[in-house]
């Protein structure tokens, strides 16, 4: 098959282009750093001529709500349009477990308007709801890191591996659509603050990690909110196996 990654160069694109390219089939790669633009539209028809399916794995770093929600409205607008101009069978979309659950974060209600837009829009599709990834508290803690300390809160996840999720894209996005799909997560539930002094651990980085709710993550993701819905498909990876590999 012939199948396009939007967002192909970063982490989970790059690993779910290369599950697919181990499975014998040709990878059109969409980045803006490689010649297309999903906010302009540009190079967009080119890239998507014959395709058979899409899966799409962009990504926005805005942290206002409206910037974010406007992002992914122009970015899966023009790539709905470009896939129903070539006559894409199947959109792959890479979403959030428990997107529906968190009030307040702006990357969430952008991530709500994506879902929308792809739900309702012309190409047959499947949504992937996955839980945050094995290095999600590292990249939190960077986030925040001032002067040695590092505000992160407590939250409780259920963290998959980047892999485990490319492979799983990988394997929906040549078969046919599925609507909403199951969540998909790892195997165990972890505390964020617990995963980023583990994580620091192994890679010999020291910081004080210092818990709160007064960062970007707020009570209402307090609890059980992010963790995997009932019936979630569970992949094998572990943390500590994750860990194991820096």
């Amino acid at each position: 098959m012939r199948i396009a990654v939007a967002g192909a160069t970063g982490n989970i694109g790059a690993l779910t282009v290369a599950a697919l390219e181990r499975g014998g089939h040709h990878v059109v790669r969409i980045s803006r750093s490689l010649g297309v633009n999903l906010e302009t539209g540009d190079g967009l028809d080119e890239a998507l001529t014959g395709a058979d399916a899409v899966v799409d794995v962009t990504n926005c770093g805005a942290t206002d709500r409206a910037e974010a929600i406007a992002y992914f409205g122009t970015t899966t607008g023009n790539l709905l349009a470009a896939e129903q101009r070539a006559g894409v069978r199947h959109n792959v979309l890479l979403s959030i477990a428990g997107v529906d659950r968190v009030d307040g974060n702006a990357h969430y209600a952008g991530k709500r308007e994506q879902e929308r837009l792809v739900s309702e829009g012309p190409t047959p599709w499947t949504i992937v709801p996955a839980t945050q990834f094995h290095d999600f508290a590292e990249m939190v803690a960077s986030w925040t890191e001032q002067d040695g300390v590092a505000p992160i809160a407590p939250l409780l996840i259920q963290p998959i591996a980047p892999a485990d999720v490319a492979d799983i894209l990988a394997e929906l996005a040549v078969g046919e659509p599925r609507g909403r799909y199951a969540d998909v997560a790892g195997p165990d539930p972890q505390d964020l603050v617990d995963m980023a002094r583990r994580t620091h651990a192994a890679r010999g980085h020291s910081v004080k990690l210092a818990p709160t709710w007064s960062t970007m993550f707020g009570p209402t993701m307090a609890g059980n909110v992010l963790l995997p819905a009932e019936g979630a498909r569970i992949a094998p990876t572990t943390f500590e196996a994750w860990l194991a590999t820096l």
